[in-house]
């Protein structure tokens, strides 16, 4: 099993370090390149909302965020935690309905869960694990 991590302050700009290190991740485990865009998206969305929404861009609080690829399973898992209070992850409003279109927001988690194979929350919402097949 092969590991990477890093952490990270709460500032917004620092999606540009996510970014570098998917293009690190890409260039040792070779993606597809459907699977870097569905990765580079949903990577940075997630870790995004952990910036803004979980830790509230106070830059003392840290946002974590780890790779394992799963050889044996031919999978890749990307856990992204903040240190915010968490979310109700269960009861979140549907971004396709009629009175959710006009809205600016509202549409990361639905477009994380339709790019990844698998997402599920732990921590009451302040961890994140996107899963990916090979």
């Amino acid at each position: 099993m092969d590991q990477l991590n890093i952490k990270l302050p709460s500032i917004p700009e620092n999606i540009r370090i996510v970014e570098s290190f998917i293009d690190n991740a890409n260039e040792l485990f070779n993606f597809s390149e459907d699977l870097y865009g569905n990765i580079m998206v949903s990577v940075t969305e997630a870790v995004n909302n952990a910036i803004i929404h979980g830790n509230k861009q106070e830059s003392k609080k840290l946002v974590s965020l780890s790779l394992l690829l799963l050889e044996e399973e031919k999978m890749l898992k990307f856990v992204i935690t903040d240190e915010g209070s968490g979310f109700d992850f269960t009861n979140l409003p549907d971004p396709t309905s009629v009175e959710n279109l006009e809205k600016e927001g509202g549409r990361g988690i639905f477009l994380i869960n339709s790019l990844c194979d698998n997402v599920s929350f732990s921590n009451n919402g302040t961890s994140i694990e996107l899963t990916f097949n090979l």
